[in-house]
């Protein structure tokens, strides 16, 4: 069931889009597993992730001759989404049984900032963690500061906020945010020239009255136009919520618009198809962004997910639906299978697999002298990292680099299937030119605006 909001708190989860939904275990818990040597910790094209060892010595905060205590940030106990957690104690549980890094065991602790709690549990995750890694928070800006000052490094599964996106001591895994490109440019050019190239002067963007989600919509505008479509219905919506969503599936209707783009919480978008299908009104496509790839989105749709078209890019990263052509995904899967049977394996889950084993791989190389420095100076000297073959290439080389590659899946009634979308490179396609913001939407936080520089680094 879904919790009952206040506008306030509605306001709130509009923040938690740009994530594209948050989890974790409620509470700040700890969890650890116990060695067993019969467990292999090779994943798809990784081998050797977590081992045995005799790593000695406490280089840094965190680390003990047999521990590594690892902060996990989640909103859930506003969102009662465990999805973070759900992915951390998957991995721990896994790599524990194997031997951990280097024969120390992960520990982690949730830290759970319920959307407005950011900056009072990054205070409390720098007296303890050694780094972060798999979490995220629909507000994470607000604990940037607090993180750099205490040079705290990050390895999320998603970042949400323009302060904290592509921050110093912070590597991201997975192709899903950048600080300065469009990371739906591919995907809607493919929309608009190509698979119904008749919306392109004709689309429309509902958006969430927030100033998380309006900037969403700014950089919208902008790269639509770049690439020659025209946006020719913008509205906001009061996101405490509307009671009747009629006024506006008929400004839609009455407008043309051809293909609709959605930022803000699924559940009032499912209210809004639903007006537009009783009014027998079939855009060419709407774009729920990825936060709404989930299979309850399917059964929120109702007639409307046959009816509508309602098209969400991944990113690169391989959807469970197709673990029969991705082994990466059929393992994860089987590891969820054994280690979190009645989690849910969602996309951010899938994200945050990737910082765990990016994680993995670069504390095992450090041995002994486990640091903060040679954890993050090791992530990034991956220039192609997939996480070892669940989403497509990213460069950890450069904070800045330009998306790739992109997929998308089509919701139905039978579930979300893979749409035609023109794969070129296994499960994705690649080969987009990028699009480069050139509004100022905000810059990334640095050591130096925090008085501190790498050599501060422990």
């Amino acid at each position: 069931m879904r919790p009952k909001r206040t506008a306030a708190a509605a306001l709130l989860a509009v923040a938690l889009l740009a994530t594209a939904g948050c989890g974790g275990r409620s509470g700040s818990e700890v969890e650890s597993s116990s060695s067993d040597d019969t467990v292999v910790a090779d994943f798809g094209d990784l081998s050797g992730v977590c081992q045995g060892g005799d790593a000695t010595g406490s280089p840094t905060q965190g680390v003990t001759d047999s521990e590594i205590t690892i902060g996990v940030f989640s909103d859930v106990g506003y969102s009662k989404n465990p999805e973070f957690v759900d992915a951390a104690k998957v991995f721990t549980s896994w790599c524990n049984a194997a031997g951990g890094i280097n024969g120390r065991t992960i520990t982690t602790v949730t830290h759970d900032s319920k959307v407005m709690a950011v900056r009072q549990k990054m205070v409390e995750a720098c007296r303890t963690d050694f780094a972060l890694v798999g979490g995220g928070a629909g507000l994470d800006g607000l604990g940037t500061k607090e993180r750099l000052e205490c040079t705290l490094p990050d390895i999320p599964a998603q970042v949400s906020q323009q302060p904290n996106l592509g921050t110093d001591l912070q590597v991201i895994p997975s192709p899903s945010t950048y600080a300065h490109y469009d990371p739906y440019n591919a995907f809607r050019q493919w929309l608009t020239k190509e698979a119904y190239p008749q919306s392109a002067g004709a689309v429309g963007i509902i958006n969430g009255d927030s100033p998380v989600t309006k900037v969403l919509g700014d950089k919208a505008v902008e790269s639509l136009k770049a690439m020659g479509a025209n946006v020719i219905y913008n509205q906001l919506y009061p996101v405490g919520g509307v009671t009747d969503w009629t006024p506006y599936a008929q400004a839609i209707k009455n407008s043309g618009v051809r293909g609709l783009i959605w930022y803000g919480e699924d559940a009032p978008l499912a209210k809004l198809e639903e007006k537009l299908t009783s009014m027998d009104y079939k855009l060419d496509w709407i774009d729920p962004n990825n936060n709404a790839f989930r299979p309850d989105y399917v059964d929120l749709l109702g007639q409307s997910a046959s009816y509508q078209n309602n098209l969400v890019d991944l990113g690169g990263v391989t959807p469970p639906q197709l673990a029969d052509q991705s082994p990466s995904m059929k393992q994860l899967q089987d590891l969820y299978q054994k280690y979190a049977p009645d989690a849910v394996m969602t996309l951010p889950a899938v994200r945050a697999f990737s910082a765990w084993l990016l994680f993995a791989k670069s504390a095992s190389a450090c041995g002994s002298e486990l640091t903060r420095t040679c954890l993050i100076d090791t992530a990034k000297k991956e220039t192609e990292w997939t996480g070892g073959g669940l989403h497509s290439p990213n460069d950890l080389s450069n904070s800045d680099a330009p998306p790739s590659c992109f997929n998308v899946m089509q919701a139905t009634a039978d579930g979300w299937k893979p749409a035609d979308f023109g794969a070129n490179n296994g499960l994705v396609r690649c080969g987009t030119p990028p699009y480069r913001y050139t509004g100022n939407y905000g810059e990334p936080m640095t050591l130096a605006d925090v008085g501190k520089t790498m050599a501060d680094v422990k």
